[in-house]
């Protein structure tokens, strides 16, 4: 099974998208702000977590605290364990192209998706679609950390 994360901060967001990944077949894990997705960053990169790590991260840039969306995927980024996860970014904050570049640049992130978010089936199509992709780029580029680190967690 697949596990994908979302990082969200309205409940009815979150809790739509979690009952859409588990129809998919996907196991979701969900974080309400940016520092306790960060927390958990830290506890997979420091072995403290043993279950399945996820392939895409779903984050809304505008969170509640210190840590917003975009230093989550930051964060993401600079991860030894997580680093190759497939990004997109979300907001329903008219962003200028600038300010929209920025994020996506500073996070590496593979899409952009303003909300609302697409319906149902359309949405699925976008998010593998962006994960094949970035599954794809990983082997060129033999960057895929994931398996080696399923196999041999950090000590």
């Amino acid at each position: 099974m697949s596990t994908w994360m979302v990082v969200e901060d309205e409940p009815d967001i979150y809790e739509v998208l979690l009952a859409m990944f588990e129809m998919w077949g996907i196991e979701g894990v969900a974080f309400v702000d940016g520092e306790e997705a960060v927390a958990w960053i830290d506890d997979v990169d420091n072995g403290r977590f043993k279950g399945e790590l996820p392939e895409l991260a779903l984050l809304d840039i505008r969170l509640p605290g210190e840590i917003d969306g975009i230093k989550v995927g930051e964060r993401l980024r600079k991860s030894p364990v997580l680093g190759q996860i497939a990004v997109v970014l979300t907001t329903a904050w008219k962003l200028s192209p600038e300010d929209q570049e920025s994020a996506m640049s500073r996070t590496s992130a593979d899409r952009w998706m303003p909300k609302p978010l697409p319906k149902f089936n359309e949405l699925q199509a976008i998010l593998e679609d962006v994960i094949a992709k970035r599954r794809a780029a990983a082997r060129t580029n033999g960057t895929d950390k994931r398996e080696e680190t399923a196999k041999n967690p950090p000590k």
